[in-house]
């Protein structure tokens, strides 16, 4: 039997919204905090050589849990899975926050990650089962807008922690949030059902995909910092990477309930998504990082003060996220959005390639803001987007492959961005200081501490933030062909108009009562 399952009211779907908001809003706030208060964390518990791994390691587990999460959400049904994401995202908080050493949290942070790997896929996939395809993008851009807004918030609250209370707190603070979240959620969530039929857990190939996206990510995050590009270590991890992923495809061919089913990637548009969502946010995240360091090193502010500064990014963000996913629900048209969006963002890109040490503050401005206009209508409208190009019963699945190429994309412009500028900073410094000058710096000044180079002399703070100026201008500029491929992607875009019904669920029965895979526990 094939039915349609009830729309909520629109105070249940505003009910339920606020709840997935809080939810979405914790993962992304937690990032943003944490960047402000590492350097306490550090003199806290020590542990400087292991403190890139605070990252990594939230980093590893959100992004390989997340396809997991999508897929036993389409088997099983989302609300209880994502009531236990909530919950291990907050144990790690607390687990973090009571951290005695650097270790400790560590394997906190994997615990955080695990949890915020279903938070972000499952809120958005929760959208996707309570909203009809046409109505989802007012939703999407609103959830979009969070995280803009979280990452606003983040340097503020994560400052205020270290200031007044303490860098535990940066961590404390998501449990009153989490519980928020839990009531909301189990008092107003309904969802559509999954028919009960027993199916085996595709565990061989969540191996192998847990494993190549491993592999990928501590390649890019090690390769040109721990080790060479060209060393054993980070080619051995290249190697693994494809056999893990030939292996994968072949397992998923035999596979009853694959854990990445290939017929995903039958369909054109779904194709296009990704592969623009890949390449653009390689392209973002070159832009995204290099930018806090031009503010402090290059233009002289203060972290706190770098992270306003990028309120007019963030705001843009939020409103162009807004309207344009009420333009969508009006309309029920979507690809003028991505194409637009990705071409002013490219622009944006090489906007930022024009500043230098002579750049005001309000030029900086000026630029994040068409940057912040481009992101808004195409971050989160590829999410409508994918959703609308795949059976129903892929719909968690199809929302978690997106964000894990995302993911994927971001991860590596990211390690692109800083290590262009790491491989051209000591030549720049070096032809703009006279030998005494330079045997005399200090190494943390190459490596963009800002309290080290707001304590150079005058005469040699200004050549450093020029030297600083000529390495990003690299930075920025490798954005643009990112952001060239991206456009030249998206305009194979294929359009289908987005429908006002709901989702078809096969086979109604309660979403709470689905028999668990087997060799797989049930979800609490």
């Amino acid at each position: 039997m094939v039915n349609r399952p009830a729309r909520l009211s629109n105070r249940q779907i505003w009910l339920v919204f606020a709840g997935l908001l809080v939810g979405n809003f914790l993962s992304a706030l937690d990032t943003m905090v944490l960047i402000t208060a590492l350097p306490s964390i550090v003199g806290d518990l020590g542990g400087l050589n292991h403190i890139s791994w605070v990252v990594t390691a939230y980093l590893l587990s959100s992004t390989t849990s997340a396809p997991i999460y999508g897929k036993l959400s389409d088997l099983y049904g989302r609300k209880r899975l994502y009531q236990l994401a909530i919950a291990i995202f907050v144990v790690g908080s607390i687990a973090s926050g009571l951290s005695r050493d650097i270790v400790e949290l560590i394997a906190a942070r994997a615990v955080q990650g695990m949890g915020a790997g279903g938070l972000m896929v499952l809120s958005m996939s929760i959208i996707g089962d309570i909203v009809s395809p046409r109505q989802r993008g007012r939703y999407q851009g609103v959830m979009g807008s969070s995280m803009a807004v979280a990452s606003l918030l983040g340097p503020i609250v994560g400052g205020f922690c270290v200031d007044h209370l303490s860098w535990r707190w940066a961590f404390f603070i998501n449990v009153p949030l989490g519980v928020i979240a839990l009531a909301v959620t189990g008092t107003v969530l309904k969802l559509p059902a999954r028919a009960i039929i027993r199916r085996r857990f595709d565990i061989a190939g969540t191996l192998c995909l847990m494993g190549s996206a491993t592999a990928v990510l501590l390649a890019v995050t090690w390769g040109g910092d721990e080790y060479a590009w060209d060393s054993p270590v980070i080619l051995g991890l290249a190697l693994g990477a494809l056999a893990l992923v030939a292996l994968l495809i072949r397992i998923e061919r035999r596979a009853i309930e694959p854990v990445l089913p290939l017929r995903l990637f039958r369909s054109d548009i779904f194709d296009v998504t990704v592969a623009s969502a890949f390449i653009l946010s390689v392209g973002m995240w070159a832009g995204w990082v290099a930018m806090p360091v031009f503010l402090q090193v290059v233009v002289g502010v203060s972290a706190s003060n770098s992270g306003l500064l990028t309120f007019p990014l963030l705001g843009t963000v939020t409103l162009s996220s807004i309207i344009t996913g009420r333009l969508i629900t009006r309309t029920g048209r979507y690809k003028i959005f991505p194409v637009a969006g990705s071409v002013v963002a490219t622009f944006a890109f090489f906007l930022y390639s024009r500043l230098d040490a002579d750049s005001s503050r309000f030029t900086a401005s000026a630029f994040m803001i068409v940057l912040g206009l481009g992101l808004g209508m195409w971050m989160q409208t590829l999410v409508t987007i994918a959703q609308n190009a795949v059976d129903y019963r892929d719909l968690g699945i199809a929302t978690a492959t997106l964000n894990f190429f995302r993911s994927l994309g971001g991860s590596i412009g990211a390690t692109l961005a800083l290590a262009l500028l790491n491989s051209r900073i000591g030549g720049e410094v070096a032809s703009r200081l006279s030998p005494t000058e330079l045997s005399a710096l200090n190494p943390a000044v190459l490596r963009g501490d800002p309290k080290h180079v707001d304590a150079l002399p005058p005469d040699i703070h200004e050549k450093v933030a020029h030297a600083f100026a000529a390495a990003l201008h690299m930075s920025f500029l490798s954005a643009v062909p990112w952001g060239l491929a991206g456009v030249a992607v998206i305009l194979f875009l294929r359009e289908i108009p987005l429908e006002d019904d709901m989702p078809v669920a096969s086979e109604l029965t309660d979403d709470v009562e689905s028999t668990p895979p087997e060799h797989l526990s049930p979800i609490p």
